[in-house]
């Protein structure tokens, strides 16, 4: 392999990828892949990012392209650098988020003979990526060049289109390795003027008009349904589903990931307190639905997934642009379209057919989700302002956080108990405050360099994380020191699993602690010095106010940690649920 071919080819592709849009690249060091690394880098038109550890650059990568909803690239060497950037391509596909991942290779002649640093990379993410190529030994041939661009534009292509996701591409390179930057022509191989090789149109799905109109008739004739919004991330949503929801007459049960808890949009119809009042026997048989719109994933709650499993005969209507996210086996009927263009077709079809919008505007159905949903609110709202022995409840941090953050700002929300917590206590305001999750795989790991992804977008991010997922990555800090990004990190320390004290394993009193509880005594302000952070340890929620006012002023990384008590925070769940439904039923009777 000349190092001019191989210039040539890979600035070719380099150059193609920004021609099809990309424009950020998380690059971790390594041989195999410097030709890639360095003509990335030499790129004037694609921002750099090094992130060391290939498992957190990879959530890095991930974190950036959730917050800009475009594809971002990974590289790195061969072997298993490779292997570790798969919990995050594995969260990326099933959270439908674009990533092109570059792997460096070694050529075909030292596969499989025990060269150093191989292994089998040919497929090596599985069904787990949307597209797989393994790339040519590079040269400069007229048909290799058209080759190197095609591919570029085919992955970003690729990876943006709906549903999005990764996609992986595989170079073997042989030695020499350096590429020749003083080559005349450097990055523009195999095209003759500006513009992509390929140019992408997308379209979007729409239903068909007398399907529509066929079910805003007989939608016309059911006032008890309600529309579910899991996990969203588009602006335009909130205005036609709200406005779907006032034509209908139905409540929105609104996921705190669908971004309908919060922004100017009308909140009238939105209920945020379901987690908690579906919990309730009565309150979930009382409002039996006939229809169940649910749009995109499923939500968070788990009591709302009992709930809809519980009223197997309603109409299940699912709305999704592809694929099958449906747990409840329940489905009746599916729109493989795009749940804002749904509703607005909807919204039309109804409209034309003029439904009366006074009688839904004052049916007893809505009134009674509204009624309980405000009764269980103000009750959560006491509870979080109650004043518990000095003891802090995990609850409360998240009412402080979404009354300190301000608008505009991003909330990025750890798995286990945090984004439950959000669910039950993060509530309709017009304050806009984008909330993100990796909700795809729900796992723990990457999760700080997830949300220092997003501050690298977003300077105005916080973490809200258990200290559990906080332990488990603790190297994505890096990222924030030698990009020098603003992130405010809120630790939760009730120093173990909170999540499981509330599932049938807090029954094992011999083994709770060992397999679950996991209690680690770290003491995280030594860590967060060593990634040039500040630290503080609050005891009240004075102190926790000041302390992130404080955070918000002087920028970097700061991480505020709130101790709680692991026991105490599940009997005060728990202390909730029967003076809720007394009220409930007092409300329903």
């Amino acid at each position: 392999m000349s190092s001019d071919g191989a210039t040539l080819y890979l600035s070719a592709f380099i150059d193609e990828l920004v021609r099809s849009g990309l424009k950020h690249i998380v690059v971790s060091p390594g041989s195999r892949s410097t030709p890639l690394a360095v003509l990335a880098a030499e790129h004037p038109h694609l921002q750099l990012w090094m992130n060391i550890d290939e498992r957190s650059a990879a959530f890095f990568a991930l974190g950036i392209a959730k917050a800009k909803q475009e594809a971002v690239a990974l590289l790195c060497t061969s072997g298993t650098a490779a292997a570790n950037y798969f919990p995050a391509i594995t969260e990326a596909n099933l959270s439908r988020v674009p990533l092109v991942v570059l792997t460096a290779d070694r050529p075909h002649e030292l596969r499989d003979v025990g060269a150093p640093q191989t292994i089998n990379q040919l497929g090596l993410y599985g069904d787990h990526v949307k597209w797989f190529s393994e790339m040519p030994i590079p040269e400069a041939s007229d048909l290799l060049l058209k080759h190197a661009r095609i591919s570029a534009a085919r992955a970003v292509m690729t990876a943006n289109s709906k549903p999005s996701g990764p996609v992986h591409l595989n170079f073997p390179l042989r030695e020499p390795l350096l590429p020749n930057l003083e080559h005349p022509q450097l990055f523009g191989g195999g095209r003759e003027d500006g513009q992509p090789y390929t140019a992408n149109v997308a379209g979007t799905m729409v239903a068909p008009v007398e399907q529509i109109q066929m079910l805003a008739r007989q939608l016309g004739e059911v006032d008890k349904g309600i529309i579910v919004c899991g996990p969203h991330d588009e602006p335009q949503l909130l205005e036609v589903v709200t406005a779907l929801a006032k034509k209908l007459g139905y409540p929105i049960i609104a996921d705190p990931l669908s971004q309908l808890r919060s922004g100017s949009h009308d909140h009238s119809y939105i209920v945020d307190s379901y987690d908690s009042f579906l919990r309730d026997e009565m309150v979930a048989a009382t409002l039996e639905p006939l229809v169940i719109i649910r749009l995109g994933a499923m939500p968070v709650s788990k009591p709302l997934l009992q709930y809809m499993n519980r009223h197997q005969s309603s109409r299940m209507i699912v709305v999704d642009e592809a694929g099958w996210r449906d747990p409840t086996l329940l489905v009746s009927d599916r729109f493989n379209v795009h749940p804002v263009l749904f509703c607005k077709q909807l919204c039309e079809a109804t409209e034309q057919l003029q439904l009366s919008e006074v009688k839904r505007d004052h049916s007893k159905w809505t009134a009674q989700w509204l009624n309980v949903n405000d009764v269980t609110r103000e009750l959560l709202q006491q509870e979080v302002s109650r004043d518990h022995a000095g003891q802090l409840f995990e609850g409360t941090v998240v009412t402080e956080l979404q009354a300190l953050m301000d608008s505009n700002s991003t909330l990025f929300v750890g798995n286990s108990m945090p984004i439950r917590d959000v669910d039950s206590f993060f509530c309709n305001k017009e304050s806009s405050i984008r909330i993100l999750a990796n909700r795809g795989a729900n796992g723990i790991d990457g999760l700080v360099s997830t949300a220092i992804g997003i501050s690298a977008v977003n300077e105005q991010t916080v973490l809200l994380i258990g200290d559990l997922s906080f332990y488990h990555d603790m190297n994505g800090l890096l990222a924030a020191k030698l990009h020098q990004l603003n992130i405010t990190i809120v630790i939760v320390n009730n120093d173990g699993g909170g999540i499981f004290s509330f599932l049938p394993q807090a029954k094992l009193p011999n083994h709770f602690e060992v397999l679950f509880g996991t209690p680690t005594g770290l003491d995280y302000e030594y860590a967060i010095k060593m990634y040039g952070g500040q630290f503080q340890r609050v005891q009240s929620w004075q102190q926790f106010r000041e302390a992130f006012q404080q955070a918000e002023q002087l920028g970097g990384l700061q991480v505020i940690e709130v101790p709680t008590n692991r026991e105490l925070n599940v009997e005060l769940h728990r202390q909730i649920w029967p003076r809720m439904s007394a009220k409930l039923a007092k409300l329903l009777s």
